[in-house]
């Protein structure tokens, strides 16, 4: 199984590849596309985001000492990174997930090529992703 770390690394070769950040939306668009649905019954209002423009749902779940995420959200470019963030996160344990510092977001130019309020929402996201790790580490300690 891949790390974290070796996940972002091929994140940004794939993103290195694109001149141009119309490039980049286009593929961010593409994985959001080919995102696995998510079941309707997860798209609670415990498991949307706060603040996001856009409605984004994150559903965690614990499968052994490693956590599972799915996602969806009715804005396309905000599904890929959705995308984006569960194939970073998705089957890696809780301490791992919390204790990730993202580089790769900086690294692809997300952070600069986004509007405020989608900068906005993927931190969001991320902090969401965070506390369902923190919160999963706990109880993988309780006796």
């Amino acid at each position: 199984m891949m790390t974290i770390e070796e996940i972002e690394k091929e994140i940004v070769a794939e993103f290195s590849v694109f001149d141009d950040w119309m490039d980049k939306y286009a593929y961010l668009i593409e994985l959001g596309s080919g995102m696995a649905g998510m079941d309707e019954s997860h798209k609670t209002e415990d498991n949307l985001i706060q603040g996001c423009q856009s409605r984004v749902w994150f559903h965690a779940e614990m499968k052994g000492d490693v956590l599972y995420f799915t996602a969806d959200s009715d804005a396309i470019i905000t599904k890929g990174i959705a995308g984006l963030l569960i194939r970073v996160f998705s089957g890696q344990k809780p301490a791992d997930i919390a204790g990730a510092d993202l580089s790769f977001i900086d690294e692809i130019g997300l952070t600069q090529h986004l509007s405020p309020t989608r900068s906005n929402g993927l931190l969001a996201m991320v902090r969401q992703i965070k506390m369902y790790a923190v919160a999963a580490e706990a109880k993988l300690k309780q006796p």
